[in-house]
Parts: C-alpha cells; structure tokens; sequence
C-alpha cells in the first residue's frame, strides 16, 4: 500500500478531512489530496507529525506492517469464512479490503483472502462482480510474488482456471511457469491447454509421460514401503506390497520382467526355496522383454531410447552370475531346478 493510501486510510478512520489534516500540519489541502492520490509525497520533516497526528507508527506511514503469524492468519481467514456466511458479500469485501490495507506484505494472507472471496464470488450472483474480481486478480498477483511455494501456487492455479474458463488459454498459459518442473500440477495443466487448443499429438505425449513417471513414482514408493516392513519385520505386510507393486507393474503395461522382478528379494529373504527358483527362471526368461513397455499403446506418442543389445546381454550375464552364487544361495544346493537353471554358469 503506497503511503498516500496509508495517509488517506487513517485520516479517515480518525474521522478527519483533508482540510483538517492540512490545517494541523500547516500545509494546504491540495498538498494532502495529492498525498492520498500519489501525485507527491510529504516532506520528510513531516513524517514524524503525520504519524503522531494519525497514531500509526513511521513503519505503518511506510507499509513495513510486523509479518503476521501463522495463528493470527488462521484467525483471520476463520473470521472471514464466518463473516461471508453470515453476511453481503459486499460488506465482508470491504472488511477483508481494510485488513490486507493493513497488512500489505503479508502474501500468505493475501492469497487464502483472495481464493476464499474468489470462490464465494465464482457461487453467488453479486453486483458488479468484475469488479471484484479486478481486485482479487490483484492480490493474487500479488501472491505470486510470495516466497512461499505453496502460496504461489495456490495464486497460480486459482489465475489459471479463471482464464481457462474464460477460454482465455494464451493467457492461462502464462501462469504455468509459477510451477516447478518437477511439479506434475505443471504438466497436467499443460497437457489440457494443449488438448483445448488443438494440440492433440502433444497432449497425448504429455499425459503419457505424466502416467509413465507416476509409475516410476509409485513403485519407488512401493519398494521403500517393502524395505519398511521388511524392518519392522512385517512380513505379511511385505507379502502385500511386493504384490501391489507386480500388479502395479501390470496395469501400466512395463512388461513381464517388472512385473516378476519384485518378488525376488522377499523370496530369498524368506528362504523360499522354490518361489525364490520360481522367480529366478521368470526374471531370466524375461529380460529379452525389459523394455517392452516402449512397445505399449499407453506410451505410443512417447520417444523412448532404445535399448542396447549388450545391455541386455550384460543384464543376462550379471543375472546369472548372481544367481549362481554358492555362497549366499548355499541353502538351494538340493534344489534341482537351481542346480538345471545355473548348472553350466558355474
């Protein structure tokens, strides 16, 4: 808030006018008005006086309001959800105007004001609704000036769907570099204005990726739950998630070998001699068909580098020669299926 709008704020809920003002500090109305219009600013001699006069300090004269307080900016947003539940639109605007006056670099309780009175304006027939809507696409302006990620992009994401509603894609799709690149909000975004725009190879691409790194994602996170469990000595729990990540594996279409490949390291933990065996021959038999998943009608718009032979070869041999370790695999010794599968690796 400029200073002249801080001046023009306090002179008035001290209930003076500009003449009074002026006569009080020995200076001309005229020279007040343009105070509050911003056209000039006070002498600094008078600065002290000014905020005297007004009971405001020098750093609110100056808009350098304290930050508030995570407890004080909940307090504030419940106030307002209480207040346009119970009260015109109207007058709760003007109510959440004077505190965001009031606390101007606060961009955390900007954008939570911003999106609230948004959202009640998107629901009820208010009058003059644009122009509301003017001064909330201000604020959220001025939220994507935030430190604060999660505030950009809440501003980012609420001035995107406006102008898509709008059909305004152009202009929406200058808000999507408020994203990070690793956000996926990003690309989803981007994979819808380009279907809105005729864009439809890209879209396609997009969204494959999006599914192809959400299975990476997944199954990361289904792996580190499984060496959890595996720690806390949850076995029935491993059993479970070594199954969700085959049948992860599956409904994305990443091929056979991902999809047996899990199970191996709990089978040989739990010295199951033929489910580790079992498993042991699917993963030999399948490497030939790692990258399968290149070959999936999910993934048909994506570019995937192909795969050399002499890593499928090498994988092969690295396969084999772990499997065929006498030391750690001592316990398989009378199997007969491990002796056929590794016999003349050794």
């Amino acid at each position: 808030m400029e200073m002249g709008e801080v001046i023009r704020q306090y002179r008035k809920k001290k209930g003076l006018t500009q003449e009074e003002l002026a006569k009080r500090l020995g200076v001309t109305a005229p020279a007040v008005n343009k105070w509050e219009k911003g056209h000039s600013h006070p002498d600094i001699l008078l600065l002290a006086p000014i905020a005297r006069l007004l009971d405001i300090s020098l750093d609110t004269l100056f808009s350098f309001e304290k930050e508030l307080t995570v407890t004080e900016i909940n307090q504030i947003i419940r106030e307002l959800d209480r207040k346009l539940k119970t009260q015109p639109f109207e007058d709760v605007f003007r109510w959440a105007k004077e505190i965001l006056d009031t606390y101007p670099n606060c961009e955390q309780l900007i954008g939570q004001v911003a999106l609230l009175l948004d959202v009640q304006l998107l629901e009820q027939a208010v009058p003059a609704k644009e122009t509301y809507q003017k001064h909330i696409h201000r604020w959220y302006e001025r939220a994507l000036e935030s430190r604060d990620e999660d505030t950009r992009n809440r501003a980012a994401d609420s001035l995107f769907g406006f102008y898509v509603r709008k059909e305004a894609y152009e202009k929406a799709e200058s808000y999507l570099h408020y994203f990070s690149n690793q956000n996926p909000e990003r690309k989803i975004k981007q994979a819808y204005l380009y279907s809105k725009t005729g864009r439809v190879a890209e879209a396609y691409q997009a969204y494959e990726e999006l599914l192809f790194s959400s299975y990476q994602r997944m199954s990361m996170v289904f792996q580190q739950l499984y060496l959890l469990a595996m720690k806390d000595e949850n076995n029935a729990k491993a059993h479970l998630l070594i199954k969700k990540q085959s049948e992860l594996a599956k409904l994305f279409e990443m091929g056979e070998y991902h999809e047996v490949s899990s199970d191996i390291d709990l089978a040989i933990a739990e010295k199951d001699a033929e489910r580790t065996v079992e498993t042991m021959e699917k993963i030999i038999a399948s490497v030939a068909k790692i990258n399968d998943f290149t070959h999936s009608t999910l993934y048909e718009h994506m570019t995937f580098k192909e795969i050399d032979s002499n890593f499928v070869n090498e994988l092969y041999e690295n396969l084999f020669h772990m499997f065929s370790d006498e030391e750690t695999f001592s316990w398989l010794k009378t199997s007969e299926r491990w002796q056929v599968l590794v016999g003349d690796r050794r």
